[in-house]
């Protein structure tokens, strides 16, 4: 089973993907952690993603996608995984191809929440306006996203405001 999690900062998709890849034995895939796995190898592209990463930027789609696909393709990847937050928008999606989801959750979580659980967590660049510029952002670059899986058929929405164990008996009973 191929599975896509989708959820604004703070929504809990890491916490979530990482029990249901547990639950159902399925590699969890993070582009944070693969980028973060490159940047420590010595080669020109672990290089190339470690400048990025140091300067504080976004890898570029290509890099990503081609990353994905290698990653996927990967034996233990061959029956399936869970991939956390990407693709982030719909042009990502058209560009992802090949890579066909069987489900994609939307963990859903009001911006007032949002909110409240970034500020908690206390990290200096977690201002209330650079995180409502980032909220901004990720809800314009994501309802198009959110409204093609739903067209596909394989999106699920899940309320995001409940506690972990809640979600996560949810989540299960949509797999």
């Amino acid at each position: 089973m191929k599975i896509l999690f989708i959820g604004p900062p703070g929504s809990g998709k890491s916490t979530q993907v990482k029990l249901l890849a547990e639950y159902l034995n399925l590699p969890y895939i993070s582009t944070g952690d693969i980028f973060r796995n490159l940047a420590q190898e010595d080669h020109e592209e672990g290089k190339r993603i470690k400048q990025i990463l140091d300067a504080g930027q976004l890898v570029d789609d290509e890099t990503v996608i081609k990353l994905i696909k290698k990653k996927v393709a990967q034996t233990d990847c061959q029956n399936g995984f869970i991939l956390d937050g990407y693709p982030r928008n719909l042009e990502q999606a058209s560009k992802l191809t090949g890579v066909n989801f069987d489900k994609a959750f939307y963990l859903k979580l009001p911006k007032k929440e949002v909110l409240r659980r970034l500020l908690k967590r206390g990290r200096t660049d977690d201002t209330e306006e650079s995180i409502r510029k980032r909220l901004d952002l990720y809800y314009q670059q994501t309802q198009s996203l959110i409204d093609y899986y739903t067209s596909l058929g394989i999106l699920v929405e899940i309320d995001a405001t409940r506690d972990i164990q809640t979600v996560q008996d949810e989540i299960k009973k949509f797999i």
